[in-house]
């Protein structure tokens, strides 16, 4: 909880420094009062005040404390990105895994002072409803495969939608089925949870506006049929719907903060198991846009389920933009490392807006090249596309794949296979397991255009 403080007792006090040629994220103890001092650096930004103070809240924790007393200051240049960001940063640091053991959660508050000027009571309003899209993407994420299947998956981003007005489409598999997603079929006939199509639509700016769809994958348990992962590679598999968790992070806090702008997630829902029914190696399915698809590696799931969520987008809600993101390749990890996602984009207007959108929201991404030769790797004798790439580059094949669905539409592709999830933290803010990435990206995105008009 964030409060502004109003002369109530604090078990630590924190001052912030930004003098010239201090070594950033410095954390140090001193005197007799309890007091903590930080300093974020000469070149301190948003991100470094996210990062420290989540590292404060971390310490003052552990030494017991619940309540932490944050005096900005000194940090006021940063302006309200850089309090939106700090407020963020203790947030997410006070993070807990949902767990079904016997244990007390202790509460904490942090107060704040010096933020005169700032409108810090709306600021902190947005910014706690932003976090929250953070933390339930986190949590959703974190949640082991049994008690999260497509339908739970549903369930649960259904409730979660109700409860802040935004209105919900669960699509069953009959309905998909008629709408011809045999791509999405492929994937989700093979385990014995029915896959859904969840379909959220925040409707907050004009009524006659085309919305921005944001299309996460929701595999909720990727098996990799039967290309079957390594027993190490499953570990983390719950972890495969982590796109579909953050587009719902990101339209619950556009909701919540009553966002003038249009948007409709769309979160294809499913399994990738091993069953009589599964996908086999060199089958051919045919896509809701009417493309043939060869499936020459049934670990190649995630975009086969995109492709038919993207047309759907497209051609059932009018979109006029298009975001997918999705842990979509292990190339995009091994390329770009843990704390940098990876962009594919027919736009470079749109790729531009969505990188601007990661700068604020402190988050990383690399946009790949879209070269005319990485097409022919996707070619198929047989099909009109390949699920896998003739000739490695997957990250980017992945994405141009997808772009084939997206047409001409303005689309970017978002691959956070690498951002998604840690075991050892990366960030002061993160802790182990999901870390929501996008959510707060994809929210910055969305604001930005709503106030573009």
């Amino acid at each position: 909880m964030i409060q502004l403080w109003k002369q109530e007792a604090a078990d630590w006090r924190l001052a912030m420094e930004c003098t010239e040629g201090s070594a950033p994220l410095s954390l140090r103890a001193v005197g007799q009062d309890r007091a903590l001092v930080m300093s974020l650096g000469r070149d301190a930004t948003p991100e470094t005040a996210r990062r420290g103070i989540a590292k404060a809240v971390k310490t003052v924790r552990e030494l017991g404390a619940q309540s932490l007393l944050l005096d900005i200051t000194s940090m006021r240049a940063l302006g309200a990105d850089g309090l939106a960001a700090a407020a963020q940063g203790a947030e997410l640091a006070c993070y807990r895994q949902e767990t079904w053991k016997q244990a007390e959660e202790k509460p904490f508050t942090l107060y704040l002072t010096g933020a005169d000027g700032l409108d810090a009571a709306a600021v902190l309003t947005q910014t706690e409803a932003v976090t929250r899209g953070v933390c339930f993407a986190r949590t959703l994420t974190n949640r082991p495969g049994n008690m999260l299947t497509p339908a739970l998956l549903a369930q649960a981003m259904a409730q979660a939608a109700e409860r802040v007005g935004v209105e919900v489409q669960i699509l069953d598999e009959a309905e998909t089925r008629a709408l011809g997603m045999g791509a999405f079929h492929a994937v989700g006939d093979s385990a014995a949870h029915p896959p859904r199509l969840i379909v959220l639509r925040w409707r907050g700016g004009r009524p006659d506006a085309a919305p921005i769809a944001l299309v996460g994958k929701g595999v909720c348990f990727d098996t990799g049929g039967y290309n079957l992962k390594t027993s190490g590679g499953l570990k983390t598999m719950r972890a495969d719907m982590a796109g579909g968790a953050a587009v719902c992070g990101a339209v619950l806090a556009l909701a919540e903060n009553r966002v003038p702008v249009n948007v409709t997630a769309v979160v294809p829902a499913v399994e990738n198991r091993i069953s009589p029914d599964s996908m086999l190696p060199g089958d051919v399915v045919v896509s809701m846009s009417g493309k043939t698809i060869q499936i020459n590696n049934t670990d190649a799931e995630g975009r086969l389920i995109l492709a038919d969520a993207i047309t759907y987008a497209i051609q059932k809600e009018g979109a006029s933009r298009v975001v997918d993101i999705a842990t979509l390749t292990g190339a995009c990890a091994r390329t770009l490392g843990p704390t940098v996602g990876g962009l594919v984009s027919n736009s470079d207007e749109l790729c531009a807006q969505l990188l601007d959108a990661a700068r604020r929201a402190g988050e990383q991404y690399w946009r790949f090249p879209d070269f005319p030769e990485y097409k022919k790797m996707i070619e198929s004798p047989a099909a009109d596309l390949s699920n896998q790439s003739s000739d490695g580059c997957g990250a980017i094949t992945a994405g141009l794949f997808l772009g084939a669905f997206a047409e001409d539409v303005p689309w970017v592709h978002m691959d956070i296979a690498g951002t998604a999830w840690t075991d050892r933290p990366r960030r002061e803010y993160q802790t182990p397991g999901a870390t929501g990435a996008g959510v707060t990206t994809l929210y910055q995105l969305c604001a930005a255009l709503a106030a573009e008009g």
